[in-house]
């Protein structure tokens, strides 16, 4: 009967230190999973300037080309669509990759938080 009266005590203060520990854990998850949510904001946000910057760009390559060399005007409008297709093409394939790493991030949150 002693030894359970005395490791009473001892399991008491292993289950406040081990409550302790869940508790700090915790805290650390949420704080790593608001920076990586900052994180892919600032990362979409780059994205998003990069992919504009690139169909500027383009666009006005397109135009370069447009204007030098005398050509059918179909032809130029046709490449002016062209040209703006591939930027309408380039900025969706960006969205669509930041959406599948959204995806695969909350998947991991979830595969994580379901081990708990």
């Amino acid at each position: 009967m002693s030894s359970s009266v005395s490791s009473s005590p001892a399991r008491g203060a292993a289950f406040a230190e081990l409550e302790q520990l869940v508790r700090h854990l915790g805290e650390e998850l949420s704080s790593f999973r608001r920076r990586a949510l900052q994180a892919e904001a600032r990362l979409k946000s780059l994205e998003g300037e990069r992919d504009e910057r690139r169909a500027a760009e383009a666009a006005a390559a397109a135009r370069a080309n447009a204007d030098d060399s005398p050509r059918d005007p179909r032809v130029a409008e046709l490449e002016a669509e062209n040209a703006e297709l591939r930027r309408r093409l380039e900025l969706a394939t960006a969205r669509t990759r930041q959406v599948l790493d959204r995806v695969r991030f909350l998947r991991q949150q979830q595969a994580q938080g379901g081990e708990r």
